[in-house]
């Protein structure tokens, strides 16, 4: 359903269901979505907590807006369940689910003032007057927007806008807060501050939510958890921190921040596995439960900022480029046919690795993973 579909059905004679008593706990239970021969999401499961925040990240194609839209009740699923508070939710019309929804180009009637948006759902549950008014000044008070109740929507900036549409997805208190890429049509800049902001609001009005976006550092620094999807499947769920170090795939591992990838060999022994990676000439010991490929080759893993250089005239590696960043210093290493790039501290009075440097390589074996060699 488009966006403007939703906002008519909106317009219906039918009142929403009331959000009373909704404590906002979301189950998706294998839920399936088709067309035609694709399938846009494939089986995904999640459990949600009340007030918690989860987003739902992937690239364009990952299925992650269908499955909003699934929850929202503007599409219908294949097959499988979704469930408010243990009931089940798939027969129940998106205008009657009773859920606040936020899309990416705000949805807001232009006709309107600023006050009279935020004042709709609750006039469509049957609130107005002086009622009405004292949430409508809670809701502009709660996104920064006092005194702005008599603009109209062409008077106010992007960042604004987008405030008066989560005023007014918030004002009637749901359950369950929806948000369609909501900030992907701001500057950085605007885009980071809102973030902060969005999740003061949730600190204080305590809905769930569950956010859609692309930007991987957007999730991490917003969610409690996230849900990484992949042509419709669902790769990973967990907090941001796991997601990060301890990705369950290699999927996830090159989509959440960088990662280097070298081919290695596998030797199991006892508790402890051999994994040894020919191209820089190391020999790691690692835990079995940092090795998730069942064959005797695989791909070991390591994030820049575990990769150890050391300058050496005698070593085999060699610096290409490299990047200073105030901090740290990004550090393009040659190995024989590989290429990996590190991330060191800078610190006072040592020097900076230069382009043609000699440097010997180490990794920090607590901090790698070993996937199967077909990624």
């Amino acid at each position: 359903m488009t966006i403007i579909a939703a906002m008519t059905a909106e317009h219906s004679a039918t009142t929403p269901l009331s959000t009373e008593g909704k404590r906002g706990a979301v189950s998706v239970d294998a839920i399936t979505k088709t067309f035609g021969s694709v399938k846009a999401v494939d089986n995904v499961s999640l459990s949600i907590q009340p007030g918690e925040f989860v987003a739902l990240l992937g690239s364009s194609g990952s299925g992650k807006s269908t499955l909003l839209m699934m929850l929202a009740g503007f599409e219908a699923p294949s097959s499988g369940d979704i469930k408010l508070d243990g009931v089940r939710i798939n027969d129940v019309p998106g205008h009657r689910r009773g859920f606040g929804i936020v899309f990416q180009n705000y949805a807001l009637f232009p006709q309107m003032t600023v006050a009279e948006n935020i004042a709709y759902p609750l006039r469509r549950r049957g609130m107005s007057g002086r009622d009405a008014e004292r949430e409508v000044t809670k809701a502009l008070k709660l996104v920064a927007l006092d005194g702005y109740g008599a603009r109209l929507p062409s008077q106010l900036s992007g960042g604004q806008q987008q405030r008066v549409a989560l005023a007014r997805a918030l004002v009637f208190r749901p359950p369950l807060l929806l948000m369609d890429e909501p900030l992907g049509a701001l500057d950085r800049k605007l885009r980071q501050q809102l973030q902060m902001e969005i999740k003061l609001i949730h600190k204080e009005v305590g809905s769930t939510i569950i956010f859609v976006t692309h930007d991987q550092e957007e999730a991490l620094s917003m969610a409690d958890r996230v849900a990484v999807l992949e042509r419709g499947r669902l790769q990973q769920f967990g907090s941001p921190r796991d997601l990060y170090e301890e990705p369950a795939t290699a999927f996830v591992a090159d989509f959440i921040g960088e990662m280097n990838f070298l081919p290695a060999v596998i030797r199991r022994s006892g508790q402890n596995v051999g994994v040894s990676a020919p191209d820089l000439g190391l020999l790691l010991d690692l835990r079995k439960d940092q090795v998730l490929s069942q064959e005797d080759r695989g791909l070991l893993a390591v994030r820049p900022e575990f990769i150890r250089l050391e300058a050496d005239d005698a070593a085999t590696a060699t610096v290409l480029e490299s990047a200073y960043t105030g901090t740290n210093q990004s550090v393009l290493v040659q190995v024989g046919g590989l290429r990996l790039t590190a991330r060191t501290p800078v610190h006072p009075g040592r020097p900076l690795f230069q382009s043609g440097q000699r440097v010997r390589v180490a990794l920090e074996a607590a901090h790698t993973r070993v996937f199967p060699a077909a990624r």
